[in-house]
């Protein structure tokens, strides 16, 4: 997963897959989620970022895992990622 801001335009994009987009879905006013044909999410659009979403946490995020679902040697707490610019 990638996250980029490109600040002339003041767009947020968060690129879940390597695949081309072939085409994106409006979720709402300025939100598009971008899809392959076959129906696979690429990525996530966000017009008008300042106004939307915290840009400082735009670079943060949070991965927590079920119990069953936690290799051995990982922690079973909560882990914190802090991706850099």
């Amino acid at each position: 997963m990638k996250v980029s801001y490109d600040q002339e335009v003041d767009v947020a994009y968060i690129q879940l897959s390597n695949h081309k987009p072939d085409g994106g879905v409006e979720l709402a006013n300025g939100v598009v989620l971008h899809t392959t044909a076959t129906d696979e999410i690429v990525g996530i659009e966000i017009l008008n970022a300042k106004t939307r979403i915290s840009l400082n946490s735009l670079y943060q995020y949070e991965l927590k895992h079920p119990k069953a679902s936690v290799p051995r040697s990982m922690s079973r707490k909560r882990a914190a990622v802090a991706v850099a610019k």
